[in-house]
């Protein structure tokens, strides 16, 4: 099921935004075989108290191979030569090292779209230095704006670089380059960067310098928490509400809602009156709980709401209506977004453990017995099945 139903990927195993990216695909209804080694590596992605829960590696299928041996090289060339999509996250050149590079598999798949994700990119000065998000981010320039006032820049989780900058980025580079095949155009390599991403994630803010409406002090601009009324405010019982009425009509409802008067304060754009409106938001918003403040801007149009927790977001009234949310063996997780209509997506599918379903995904993906024992003698190896 899904927009992408009937597309073959083969990924090649990593952590962060290349599996997130997949998963994207995945969850359009993309047909993932993902090649993983027989065992997990021991310093793939950071070390955790507690178990790793695989969201991001949703609805595969997964074979086991040892791409060191010319054998295995081999076995996954014959999955490259049925796949649509090709999706590797690891450092520039492993892959041709490998001899799986794009050189390599567009000669024995013309068709195939090649997603590569990195940090730096695959060419440029830095391309073959290690790195992760913070680091994407910090020279995309998109990181000096994250901060209060005074202050250092601040991580925002690694939502920007990895995920937003880069898996996102490598989706729809993939989904682009799809199209171009489908239209009659060959394979080709889409060189997805995270810096790059992250960047791009920030043109409006390079509009906004460009034209003098952006300052590089951090917490001085209108989107920047600088805004006296685009910020959060801490409650009487240390939750926070956030607030954002950029427009004057929605501003004025502010007011209005938290029994302020207009006409006693500085007006909303008088920038040397901030430090006086940010007194009395701080003031009136410390008065009440969340929730009260949540009963106060029900229904309102003020661009206020309350900053809810990780393992509170799924039950907000507005996530439970739309079903935002599901539990997946056990997991609570987002559900696959966009929304398709008329091809809506499957529910999803936990990761698999190493090698789970990958008999089934060869069968389906057109190999018979005996092609599969070959493969087997070839080391793609995956679970007994029933």
């Amino acid at each position: 099921m899904g927009v992408l139903s009937g597309i073959r990927v083969v990924e090649f195993e990593a952590i962060g935004p290349a599996p997130f990216g997949t998963m994207l695909l995945a969850d359009m209804g993309a047909d993932v075989v993902r090649i993983d080694r027989a065992a997990a590596a021991g310093d793939l992605g950071p070390k955790l108290e507690g178990p790793r829960i695989d969201i991001c590696g949703r609805n595969r299928r997964s074979v086991t191979l040892d791409l060191k041996r010319p054998e295995g090289v081999s076995a996954a060339l014959e999955l490259i030569e049925r796949a649509d999509v090709l999706i590797e996250g690891l450092r520039p050149g492993a892959m041709e090292r490998l001899g799986l590079g794009p050189e390599v598999a567009l000669a024995r798949n013309p068709r195939l779209v090649y997603g590569r994700m990195t940090g730096w990119g695959q060419t440029g000065p830095l391309s073959q230095r290690a790195g992760h998000d913070l680091n994407y981010i910090a020279l995309s320039g998109v990181l000096s704006g994250i901060g209060p006032l005074g202050g250092r820049p601040l991580p925002p989780l690694n939502v920007v670089g990895d995920y937003g900058g880069g898996g996102m980025l490598l989706a729809v580079g993939v989904l682009a380059a799809l199209l171009n095949v489908q239209r009659g155009g060959a394979g080709q390599v889409v060189d997805a960067a995270m810096t790059e991403g992250a960047a791009q994630l920030g043109s409006v803010i390079w509009g906004l310098l460009a034209s003098g409406n952006w300052h590089e002090q951090r917490g001085s601009n209108l989107l920047d928490g600088g805004a006296p009324w685009y910020d959060t405010y801490c409650t009487l019982d240390n939750h926070y509400m956030a607030i954002g009425p950029v427009e004057s009509r929605f501003y004025t409802e502010l007011l209005v809602k938290l029994g302020l008067s207009e006409a006693g304060l500085p007006r909303q754009h008088d920038k040397a009156g901030w430090p006086r409106l940010r007194e009395a938001f701080t003031e009136a918003f410390g008065k009440h709980t969340r929730e009260h403040w949540c009963q106060v801007f029900e229904g309102s149009d003020a661009c206020v709401a309350p900053v809810l927790g990780f393992a509170e977001a799924p039950d907000h009234p507005h996530s439970q209506a739309r079903g935002s949310f599901i539990e997946v063996a056990g997991v609570v997780q987002p559900v696959p977004a966009p929304r398709f209509l008329g091809t809506p997506s499957a529910q999803p599918r936990p990761a698999p453990r190493r090698g789970e379903h990958g008999g089934e995904a060869l069968r389906d993906w057109g190999f018979d017995a005996a092609a599969i024992e070959r493969l087997r003698a070839q080391g793609l190896d995956f679970q007994s099945e029933c």
